[in-house]
């Protein structure tokens, strides 16, 4: 069993990231803890893994397990990166048993090679990452976002070994697929009142239902408010009808009715009284609750001409560095197109999308918006927000620019921190509010998703599936793919197929 009771955590500039969670990981417990970036999810997972956090943030609290825990971070430290897999596992390991876990674990014998782990693709390191947990025979799993830069293949392997594994399980993820099949409970990190409030949720439900459920509370809740709202504006008004014409009346009182005086005295005592009363009702009333994960920025109006050609792609051969990743790569993109690109861990997807990307910036009949995988790719991590989007605008922008952030639900703070203190979703929010603001008619994006909550991905979906331009994608992420793209390509070693 891994308990908790009444952890608070706090980060060294003094935001609360949680407060006095308790909570019990039992026996079958397949746990998402689920929230916005920056919400302190990894944080968690490290103060129960043991890890040292003490750079970043100090907590208080008690942690109880009586059983072992295997922690898989988000990814593998860069001190491994040089060792040979097999060093990196164990460095004396029982072969028959590593073998039969990887048997298990369907993983590619020939994977445990004398390779160094540096070598491996995204979805291979996240395997063997994996494995070397299990390999020490742990209880308890805390898994780290398992799901980032996972091929779509991969990506189903995780599920089966998520759901079939004997361990319990607390896991980060933003897959909302992954989450509907794995997980049979919910852990919500919240950050409430622009930042300054934490909450924590659990439930027992599927994702799905939890999803449905808090929907349908926000939605109950937000009617209750608004009617309230409205019967107090009314009480309102006529109350200020009632004290103006009693404060009238006093001021135009005869001084030879002392009597008259004295009734409107005690009447403006008590319609006074009466103000008060409403006041402390409008205190006490239920708030309108607006989700940490609302997003409302969209696109302005962009047009492209449906039947031009955006792009007409012929490559004889696709190669990173030496080496030839695919051949006879061909793709035809129209203005309306919303095209998405899948494919295995390594076979070029991104090297294709930064090569189409490069050609149609030098388009200057289009306008082109970018957003790669590494976000440093256009960021630049030493300027704050405000001052990437501003990028040389009028005075007027600025405050538009605030506007938009807030919305993207950044705080005043957050707005001036340096962009390199940001989380990873925050740098992609901030790069999609770039791409609103420049007003391109064409977009070009690889995983555009892949660092956003399960709750705000929706939203992003949203936006995207209103854009009025072209779009093409790279992505691993099913509900984007089902709801944004109009076709689908794979690319392997012989080039692009469309899949019907």
């Amino acid at each position: 069993m891994l308990k908790t009771e009444k952890l608070s955590i706090t980060t060294i500039k003094g935001r609360r990231l949680l407060e006095d969670l308790s909570f019990v990981l039992n026996e079958g417990d397949k746990i998402a803890l689920i929230g916005e970036e920056g919400n302190g999810k990894s944080t968690i997972l490290k103060i129960l893994a043991g890890e040292d956090v003490s750079s970043y943030a100090t907590y208080t609290g008690t942690i109880y397990c009586d059983e072992k825990i295997g922690y898989l971070p988000q990814s593998i430290g860069e001190r491994y990166l040089d060792l040979p897999i097999m060093e990196y596992i164990n460095e004396e390991p029982d072969y028959a048993y590593l073998f039969q876990l990887a048997s298990r674990m369907n993983i590619s014998h020939d994977l445990l090679s004398y390779r160094k782990v540096g070598t491996l693709s995204g979805g291979e390191k996240v395997k063997i990452a994996l494995l070397k947990v299990l390999y020490d025979r742990p209880d308890i799993l805390l898994l780290d976002e398992p799901t980032n830069d996972l091929d779509l293949k991969t990506l189903i392997w995780l599920e089966e070994f998520i759901m079939n594994e004997r361990s319990k399980i607390l896991f980060i993820s933003h897959d909302e697929e992954l989450l509907q099949r794995c997980a049979n409970g919910i852990l919500h990190l919240e950050q409430l009142k622009r930042k300054s409030e934490p909450h924590a949720t659990y439930s027992g439900e599927s994702y799905l239902e939890y999803v449905q459920n808090r929907k349908a509370f926000i939605e109950r809740n937000n009617r209750i408010a608004s009617k309230q709202k409205a019967e107090l504006h009314k009480q309102m008004e006529k109350w200020r009808r009632i004290y103006q014409s009693v404060e009238h009346a006093q001021a135009t009182v005869s001084r030879s009715d002392p009597h008259g005086g004295q009734v409107l005295k005690k009447k403006m005592h008590a319609v006074r009284s009466q103000g008060r009363n409403l006041e402390a009702k409008k205190e006490n009333m239920r708030k309108a609750f607006e989700p940490e994960e609302a997003i409302d920025v969209y696109f302005d109006d962009v047009f492209i001409n449906p039947d031009k050609i955006v792009l007409d792609l012929k490559l004889d051969e696709l190669k990173n560095g030496s080496e030839v990743l695919s051949k006879d790569v061909r793709l035809q993109v129209r203005g309306k197109d919303r095209i998405c690109i899948i494919g295995d861990n390594g076979s070029g997807k991104s090297t294709l999308i930064r090569i189409i990307a490069k050609m149609l910036e030098e388009d200057e009949s289009i306008n082109v918006g970018y957003m790669p995988q590494d976000y440093y790719e256009v960021l630049d991590p030493k300027l704050s927000p405000i001052q990437f989007l501003w990028d040389g605008r009028d005075i007027a922008a600025k405050g538009k620019i605030g506007s938009y952030l807030g919305a993207l639900k950044f705080t005043t703070e957050e707005m001036e921190h340096r962009i390199d203190e940001l989380s990873q979703g925050q740098k992609c929010k901030v790069l999609l509010l770039s791409l609103i603001l420049k007003g391109s008619n064409v977009l070009i994006l690889d995983e555009p998703t892949r660092n956003l909550s399960p709750l705000s991905n929706p939203q992003v979906r949203k936006i995207l599936c209103d854009y009025k331009g072209t779009i093409i994608s790279v992505s691993h992420d099913r509900k984007f793919i089902d709801e944004v793209a109009d076709r689908v390509y794979m690319l392997d070693r012989e080039g692009l197929h469309l899949i019907e």
